[in-house]
Formats: structure tokens, C-alpha cells, sequence
């Protein structure tokens, strides 16, 4: 199956992401967690701390951020979350929901941890 350009340009951020987030010292737990619910691109962990980040990768270098995660989405996110949470029975870890904004072309990263909560 080949992947659209879309869906490739994607897939390049959150490997992207995925690489920022190991060298930061985090072990990526998941990536593309599907649920009914919704969906988080990474879920990453380091120490107690489990990040739940959602991956934007843009060809031009401006993001509006206002528009970047909706509140349905992240709806969507926090709901997925918490049921990777509970299959995991992740009872004693502090999670936070980061957005991570990648601009194709130059390979920048914006990443905003905290981006959102529940």
C-alpha cells in the first residue's frame, strides 16, 4: 500500500518526533495508537512522566497555532489517552498532552509541552 503525500509527510514528522523524544531520554511506548475514540500519534515515556504528543508536519513554515489542535480533537486525544492508560494500568505515572509542530523543509521543531489538558 503506498501512502499518500499527506500521509508521508506525516509519517516523516513523527519519526522526527520519535527521534527528538529518544534523544531527550524518552522510550517511545507506542506510536499511532488507535482507538474507536481517536488516535495519539506518540505516546512516549521517560522516568514517571507519560507524554501523549499529537505530530503536525506542515511543506510551508507557518502554523497558525490557534488552529492547529481543535478542542474536538483534542477531545479525541484525551479520550485515547485514557484508555491506553487503563490497558496499561498506568496507575502510578504523571501524563501531559504536548504538541509537537514540525515544518517539512527545514526540519524546525516547535515543541509545546503542556499543550493541552483534559
Amino acid at each position: 500500500m503506498f501512502l499518500s503525500s499527506k500521509a508521508a509527510i506525516g509519517a516523516e514528522g513523527e519519526e522526527h518526533i520519535a527521534q527528538h523524544l529518544e534523544k531527550n531520554g524518552f522510550s517511545i511506548l507506542k506510536r499511532n495508537f488507535t482507538v474507536r475514540a481517536g488516535e495519539v500519534d506518540i505516546i512516549a515515556c521517560k522516568d514517571e512522566l507519560v507524554v501523549f504528543v499529537e505530530v503536525k508536519t506542515r511543506s510551508h513554515i507557518y502554523f497558525n497555532t490557534s488552529e492547529v489542535i481543535t478542542r474536538s480533537k483534542q477531545k479525541k486525544i484525551i479520550l485515547a489517552a485514557k484508555i491506553f492508560l487503563t490497558q496499561q494500568r498506568f496507575t502510578d505515572k504523571v501524563f501531559r498532552f504536548d504538541v509537537a509542530l514540525v515544518e517539512k523543509q527545514s526540519a524546525e521543531i516547535t515543541y509545546i509541552p503542556n499543550a493541552f489538558y483534559e
